[in-house]
């Protein structure tokens, strides 16, 4: 049986900014066991991803694709020739108005 190509995924700085917002937001408002889901989402979310790249539904208006992973976990993302970027990750509790300096 053939291999599936896998893809490479990377994380840009605004979502490395966003997930530890996120992980910071989660120690002071829950628990350590909050953080650790949150860490094996995303890890869930790269092995998916990266076997199947179109998996999740793309924006009308942009090429960027979104990936809910829970009602409170979102993840966009761009799919280039071999390359998953993350973009952004948004905790859907926020609220991001407010959020934004």
């Amino acid at each position: 049986m053939t291999e599936k190509k896998r893809f490479t995924v990377s994380y840009s700085k605004q979502a490395l900014n966003s997930a530890t917002d996120i992980v910071v937001y989660l120690r002071n408002k829950f628990s350590a066991k909050e953080v650790d889901a949150f860490y094996h989402k995303l890890e869930d979310f790269e092995k998916i991803v990266s076997l199947y790249p179109l998996l999740y539904t793309k924006s009308d208006r942009t090429i960027i694709r979104r990936a809910v992973l829970s009602k409170v976990l979102t993840v966009y993302y761009i799919l280039s020739d071999d390359k998953i970027s993350i973009v952004d990750i948004h905790d859907n509790r926020w609220d991001f108005d407010k959020r934004i300096k």
